[in-house]
Order: structure tokens, then sequence, then C-alpha cells
């Protein structure tokens, strides 16, 4: 007790203008407030001046990841423009392949409707859904962590056996019975994602709070007589963010995959058009109309393909071992 009441007289407190704004700025910049690398004290070789965003500059892998992403984004958000009728409608004759008419570079399904307007439109359903998912994830996951981490105690392990309860029930199977219980549509489906992913962010925050509530930059604080709700959002959460930046990306792509699982099965919504809505409703012409499966099938593939190339960029530049390598 004497060296820590020690060190709280000779550390001088932090003034009060560093806002959890600065603090999440050095944390996504490649600062950390605890231990060697602080935003006053940059990491040795130059690592964390180096920050985030210039090393992720120079991982070819995270740029065509974030490029194709950003395509996706634009389709997504264009596509009201580009294809302005509904995607279900009936425009042309069935079984148009793609390339045999302009109008219809994709082609149409066995219901004359276009298979370019549904790719634009379901681009929008999906990553909305996978957004929307990640977010509802994210938000009960940090909450769930960071209360067990920071108090531990009986509210640790009660949080702890609520999370491993969420993981011995298969996430798929969990969505399944919430969407079965409920309408389907967007935002149910989102919702039933959201809360089979959070235990996995839980034990992440929960592991980051545990290592960080006996920082020095955490004494300081409640020697000024900070509250534990100001500790946690503002103090400890902005330096536990990284790994949490990078597990929403993950969380985004398999929130696409479990949309798509869910609309192949045909328990999505049914009142729009989504990537396995199409491949769910081609299957039956796989043999005479593959192009039906595989253009859905491609658009899912890049999406993820693009959100895991950002994701594992996100983690060699958020890594302070792998970022000073860079």
């Amino acid at each position: 007790m004497a060296s820590d009441s020690s060190n709280l007289v000779s550390t001088p407190p932090e003034p009060r203008a560093s806002t959890w704004r600065r603090q999440l700025g050095g944390a996504l910049f490649g600062f950390r407030r605890d231990g060697a690398a602080t935003a006053t004290n940059p990491a040795p070789h130059g690592a964390a001046g180096l920050g985030v965003w210039r090393v992720l500059l120079r991982n070819r892998s995270a740029l065509a990841g974030f490029a194709l992403l950003a395509a996706f984004i634009a389709l997504a958000l264009g596509a009201g423009h580009l294809y302005p009728g509904d995607p279900l409608d009936m425009v042309a004759a069935p079984f148009v392949w793609p390339g045999t008419d302009p109008q219809y570079w994709l082609g149409t399904d066995s219901l004359g409707r276009d298979v370019a307007a549904g790719i634009a439109h379901g681009a929008r359903v999906s990553l909305l859904i996978g957004a929307s998912a990640a977010s509802i994830g994210l938000v009960i996951g940090t909450l769930v962590g960071a209360t067990g981490g920071f108090f531990g105690g009986v509210i640790d392990d009660v949080l702890v056996r609520i999370t491993e309860l969420f993981q011995t029930i298969p996430s798929f199977l969990l969505v399944i019975v919430i969407v079965a219980i409920g309408h389907p549509s967007v935002t149910i489906i989102a919702l039933a994602i959201g809360i089979a992913s959070w235990p996995t962010v839980a034990r992440i925050v929960r592991a980051e709070f545990r290592s960080l509530r006996r920082s020095d930059f955490v004494l300081a604080a409640r020697s000024q007589g900070f509250s534990n709700a100001r500790i946690i959002f503002g103090e400890i959460l902005p330096n536990a963010l990284p790994p949490v930046i990078v597990t929403a990306s993950v969380m985004v792509a398999s929130a696409i995959l479990i949309e798509s699982s869910l609309s192949f099965l045909g328990m999505g919504d049914p009142n729009v058009v989504s990537w396995g809505g199409m491949i769910g409703a081609g299957r039956d012409s796989l043999r005479t109309a593959w192009y039906l499966t595989a253009v859905p099938g491609a658009a899912i593939v890049l999406a993820v393909l693009a959100l895991n190339l950002l994701g594992d960029g996100l983690n060699d530049a958020l890594n302070p071992r792998l970022r000073e390598r860079a």
C-alpha cells in the first residue's frame, strides 16, 4: 500500500483536457497509455509514430480489401439510382443469360427479374444487416465485458457464466430460433445475429479491462475522484478498442454469411432482395442456369474476402509488435 501511495503522490495527475476523444485517437493512431508507449512517450523504434493509417497504407492486402468494400458500399448506396424500380418486379423474359441483352447485362432469373438489380439492392440489405448485427453484438459484448472486467468479484463471475451459457448454444441455431419466433424481417434478423455474436466481444473486452484496470492512469483517475463510469468509458475503453475494432470486421463478415444462410433456407425477409435469397431461388435451376447462384455467390465471397483482408490489415496495424516490424 505504501508503494502505491508513493506512486500516486509522485505521479502528476493527468490534465482534465485529456478527454476520451484524445484517448480514442491515441488508441487508433498507435499510442497506448500504459507501459512505454504513451501519447507523450512514443514506443521505441518509431513504431507508435507510424500510426495505424500509415501501416495500413503500406499493406496492399488491406488496401485491396478497403477498396473492394468501398465499392460494395457505393453500390449499395447507389442502388436506388442505378436500378430505381423494385428489384422483385418482372422486367423481361425468364432465363436471359448474362451478356445476351445489354439492358440486363447479368441476365434475368426464372421469373424475369433483373439479376444486376438484385445484386445492387441485395448489397444494401446484406451490408445493412451485417453492420447492424455487428453493432448490436459490439454494444452488448462491450457492456458485459467492461462491467465484469472492471468490477470483478461476484459481478464478473455471474457475467462469465452468462457468457458461457450463450457460447454453449450454436450461434446459427440460436439465430434460427429467434427469427422463427419473431417475424422474419431485416430488423429481427439483425437483432438475432447480434444477440448470438456478443460473447466473443465480451471475452475480449473483459481480458483487456482486467489487464488495464490497475494501470497507473487508472489509479491517477481514481485519485482525481473520477466516477466508475468515467473511468470505464473515458479512460480504459479507448485503450481496449484495438482488438475490438479488428473483431468488428470479422463480425460483419460472419453476419453477412449467417443472413445469406437464413435467406437460402427461406427464412429471410420476403419483402427485400438479398444475396442468400437469390442463391436459394436459383438452386432449382442450377443445372440449366448456374449463373443465378454463381453471381450472388461471388458477391458474398468478395464481400467477405474484403472484410477479412481489412480485418487482417487492422490486426497488423493495431498490434504493437507487428506494427514495430512494419
